[in-house]
């Protein structure tokens, strides 16, 4: 069955970055667009960021533009979201998932705080 496992999550003071990764399996990865997902304590769960499946064409939400870096390794089966100039409004569950199919990982929680 499909398997996603997020990582890399941690606490960050403003102005840091963490590198998250997303391990799957269970499907052909390399066939599949992937993305990632957040969501804040109280808020709905926002789309952040979703990658093609060769990784040649990404798109990201206005607020994480020109601080977030999506990509992927497809001979790994492996995503990654490169989380530079954190802000306190980035805190919040961080999740993969592989676009058309229903699953979810457990998440990873980035904290920005000084």
């Amino acid at each position: 069955q499909v398997q996603l496992v997020e990582s890399g999550g941690g606490l960050v003071q403003p102005g840091g970055s963490l590198r998250l990764s997303c391990a799957a399996s269970g499907f052909k990865f390399s066939t599949v667009p992937m993305s990632w997902y957040r969501q804040a304590p109280g808020k709905a769960r926002e789309l952040v960021a979703t990658i093609s499946s060769t990784g040649g064409g990404t798109n990201y939400a206005d607020s994480v533009k020109g601080r977030f870096t999506i990509s992927r390794d497809n001979a790994k089966s492996t995503m990654y979201l490169q989380l530079n100039s954190l802000k306190p409004e980035d805190t919040a569950l961080y999740y993969c998932r592989a676009v058309g199919l229903p699953a979810w990982g457990q998440g990873t929680q980035v904290t920005v705080s000084s």
